[in-house]
């Protein structure tokens, strides 16, 4: 594991060990639980859950990104953002909150209600002002790497070499946020995000080669179809293909894994650092 520390609004967190980010979508449309928590007692239920499960993030998403997704006006997305986080925060104040945004405003707004990360799916790559937004915010960005957008990235997601093109692009854009002031990099190659099955399995694959970045890095596998289409099944009967998957993540020397099943995923990892003892 990187022997490093995320300053989460002045928490530091070890990534001596792996983390586990528990995912809060409030969306009526995600492909999992879409419409499962968009009412406060049910994603306080949900949150009190995970917490208790051994979450150490937790990762809140007010826009959906499935496949085909189309976006939601900004403000409304501002407008679910601080209801979600001032809740969160209220009922659980050592929380720690990751927000699910490409908007910089968003994450402008997001952070100053107390959110400690910003996730953006697009790397940068959907709002020119979010690099500058981040450095200015000092907090821990994890950057995706995303072909397309989450309207079109499955219609024909096309590369030489996925692997080698994806670590080209962190090359590049880490230097960029580096030069930026903005040193708390989290990488995440964004397993079905203009990808395709093919793709997804040789990203994980060659997980290790990732490595070579030198910054964190977050796997999130978690109910994809890259699982249940392989196994003819649905995203509701993938967990054990996800525990296959999230283990060999571990293996491999993931540093987060972004999770809907907190407790088998924590499971995974207390099981596999028992190898180590």
């Amino acid at each position: 594991m990187n022997n490093q520390f995320l300053n989460c609004s002045g928490k530091l967190i070890s990534l001596e060990k792996s983390l586990i980010m528990g995912i809060l979508n409030i969306t009526p449309d995600s492909f999992f639980d879409g419409d499962r928590y968009t009412v406060e007692p049910a994603w306080l239920k949900h949150t009190e859950k995970m917490l208790a499960e051994g979450a150490d993030i937790i990762d809140v998403g007010c826009i959906s990104t499935r496949p085909g997704a189309k976006a939601i006006d900004e403000n409304e997305e501002i407008r679910k953002t601080i209801t979600v986080l001032s809740s969160l925060i209220k009922n659980f104040p050592e929380i720690i909150i990751s927000v699910d945004t490409y908007r910089a405003k968003v994450a402008n707004e997001a952070v100053n209600a107390g959110a400690a990360i910003i996730n953006d799916i697009s790397g940068g790559m959907m709002d020119l002002q979010m690099y500058q937004t981040i450095a200015r915010l000092n907090i821990p960005y994890i950057l995706m790497h995303i072909q397309g957008t989450p309207e079109t990235m499955q219609q024909n997601p096309s590369y030489q070499d996925v692997t080698k093109e994806i670590i080209n692009f962190f090359s590049d854009k880490t230097n960029q946020l580096r030069l930026m002031g903005i040193n708390d990099i989290i990488i995440d190659p964004g397993f079905g995000f203009g990808k395709t099955q093919e793709h997804n399995f040789q990203l994980l694959r060659e997980m290790h080669l990732f490595k070579f970045v030198q910054h964190p890095l977050l796997i999130g596998i978690s109910r994809k179809s890259m699982i249940w289409k392989r196994l003819n099944s649905s995203p509701e009967e993938a967990l054990n293909g996800t525990t296959v998957l999230n283990t060999i993540a571990l293996l491999k020397k993931a540093d987060i894994l972004r999770v809907h099943d907190v407790k088998e995923a924590k499971e995974c990892l207390k099981l596999i650092d028992n190898m180590t003892i």
